[in-house]
This record gives structure tokens, C-alpha cells and sequence, in this order.
């Protein structure tokens, strides 16, 4: 595996392959990240991944500073993924002075995560376009944990006519549900423990829908009231939407995404889950289904990121 710093190595590395797949980290990485970069093995010559910790998705009173960082181990675990070439820009790499173009996604970007924080989608489309602009990936590889992101860049690479295939991947989930985030290392054990709440409010609601009830407002207070009964959750929004448009369902029907964002501590937390029926007549989502083989189920052992 080879490291480069600089847009004209990768550059120069590119033109010497013929098939790659990329997934862009903001490193940290957690076995989610390892799952894009093992799928992308399997469906690419060469694979390419990112580590930038983006600064212009995060808002002034963000993390960007406290953000966990720890490129060595970051290295490793790609480097035994099957990683090819891993990027590593600065900032200055990416933003040179004089940096002035912006890509704004418009409505799929305005609620939700969108509206509470204004900006964050352009930087992440701004930082996405411009890693396909320099890598340029046949496939790029996203987590379906962040689902408005993930919809979001469909959308611009879509009416951009970027000639590249998004890949959507499952979210992957500690023993006891909770999606794995770089921001769960915030937690102390007790948060950790309650931060559980968002998937058992997510299945809840999934259950609902199964037993028969599609009014999108019943399922939006099934999930509210599993969150108030935790005191350390405090909540900030809860949705069942359109997984492509991200607009608000009156009419829960099958694919559509149930999402939340919930403050547990320190940590502002999100997740979702889409709903839908297993072929094999399991229910979609389940713990089981998402836990890496082998992950110890204790908190201190726990891998984080975005």
C-alpha cells in the first residue's frame, strides 16, 4: 500500500490503473469503514481510499478541533483491508488560497441534517467532488448510516453527471445495536449504555410498521416516545421520509427511511434504518445481521468513526 500527500501523486498513481474503487474516511475508522474497503475489493482491480478531516463540514461551534485522529492505526487497518493507495492530504492541499468554489445540493440537503447545521452539506459535497476529481473512482463507497449524506451525493453526482457509481453499504453495528460513530469514544459507559436507545426507537417503529401501521406520524411517535423514556437522550429531531428526496412521508410505505439525530452526552448521535422485509422472511436490520463476526461487545474495546 502506498500513502501520498499530494493531488499530482494521485494523480500519477491513477493513470496506472484501469479499474478503482474509492472510499473517502475522515479517518478513525471503525469496522464500517473496513466493510467499504472489503467491498470494494471484491468489486474492484485496485482500491483507493481518503483520510481528511474535512474543515469546511463543520460549523463553528462543531468538533473539528476535538475530532479523534490516529492516522498510524488508520493505516494499518487499511493497509489490512487491501487498501491500495490511501490519500492524505492537509488542508492547504485541498484548499489552496483563493479557494472560492462551492457545490451546493439544494433541497435533499435542507432538512434535518441540513437545517441544524447550515453549510455542512456543501462542504461535504465540495469535499466529494473534489476527491472524484482527483482519484476519479469507476465506484466510490458510502455508509448507509448516513443516509442524507449518502442521498445527497447521489443527487449531485446525478445532475453533475460525475461518471461514477455510488455504492451504498450497510450500517454496521456494535453486539447491542448501537451503529458504530467516531463521536460514541465521547461517551462515558453509562451514555454509551443509553445511547442503545436510538436503535430500540428505530426497531420499535420498524415493529409497528410490520404489525400493520403505515401513518408515518404514528411510527415519528413510536420512535419519540422509546426516546423520552431515556433521561440522558435528549432528542432533536425524528423523521420517516423519502430515502432519495428526504422529504417527509405521511404514508409509511416499503424503503422508506425512519431516521433521528439525538444529543446522549457529549455526542450528537444519528441513525436510521430503511424499512423493508428480508427475502429469507428475517427481519431487515437486525442485531445479528450487522455485527462483525468476532467484535468484542464492550465499550472500551469499541473502534469509532463518522
Amino acid at each position: 500500500m502506498i500513502v501520498l500527500e499530494h493531488i499530482a501523486d494521485v494523480r500519477a498513481w491513477r493513470e496506472t490503473q484501469s479499474d478503482v474503487g474509492f472510499v473517502p474516511t475522515m479517518g478513525f475508522l471503525h469496522d464500517g469503514h473496513i466493510s467499504l474497503v472489503e467491498q470494494a475489493r471484491r468489486e474492484n482491480e485496485a482500491v483507493a481510499a481518503s483520510i481528511f478531516v474535512n474543515p469546511s463540514q463543520f460549523g463553528p461551534d462543531e468538533d473539528l478541533e476535538a475530532y479523534p485522529r490516529d492516522l498510524p492505526r488508520d493505516l494499518r487497518l487499511l493497509e489490512e483491508a487491501g487498501c491500495d493507495m490511501v490519500f492524505v492530504p492537509r488542508a492547504e492541499e485541498i484548499y489552496r488560497p483563493g479557494h472560492q468554489t462551492w457545490i451546493e445540493v439544494e433541497s435533499v440537503a435542507a432538512p434535518l441534517e441540513g437545517a441544524r447545521r447550515p453549510g455542512h452539506f456543501r462542504g461535504v459535497a465540495t469535499i466529494v467532488a473534489k476527491l472524484f476529481g482527483i482519484v476519479q473512482p469507476h465506484r466510490a463507497y458510502f455508509g448507509q448510516k448516513d443516509a442524507q449524506q449518502l442521498a445527497v451525493i447521489r443527487t449531485m453526482t446525478s445532475d453533475l453527471d460525475m461518471p461514477v457509481t455510488i455504492v451504498g453499504c450497510p450500517t454496521v453495528r456494535e453486539a447491542d445495536g448501537l451503529a458504530m460513530s467516531s463521536r460514541n469514544t465521547y461517551l462515558n459507559p453509562q451514555e454509551r449504555e443509553s445511547a442503545t436507545v436510538l436503535y430500540r426507537a428505530l426497531t420499535a417503529a420498524r415493529d409497528a410498521w410490520l404489525g400493520g401501521e403505515t401513518d408515518a406520524d404514528a411510527l415519528r411517535m413510536k420512535m419519540l416516545d422509546v426516546l423520552r423514556g431515556e433521561p440522558l437522550a435528549q432528542v432533536d429531531y425524528v423523521s420517516v421520509a423519502d430515502p432519495l428526496t428526504m422529504e417527509e412521508l405521511t404514508t409509511a410505505t416499503e424503503g422508506a427511511l425512519l431516521s433521528m439525530a439525538v444529543q446522549v452526552g457529549p455526542a450528537r448521535l444519528i441513525d436510521n434504518m430503511l424499512l423493508e422485509h428480508r427475502r429469507d422472511g428475517r427481519l431487515s436490520g437486525a442485531v445479528d445481521d450487522a455485527v462483525p463476526e468476532g467484535r468484542p461487545k464492550d465499550a472500551a474495546n469499541m473502534r469509532g468513526a463518522t
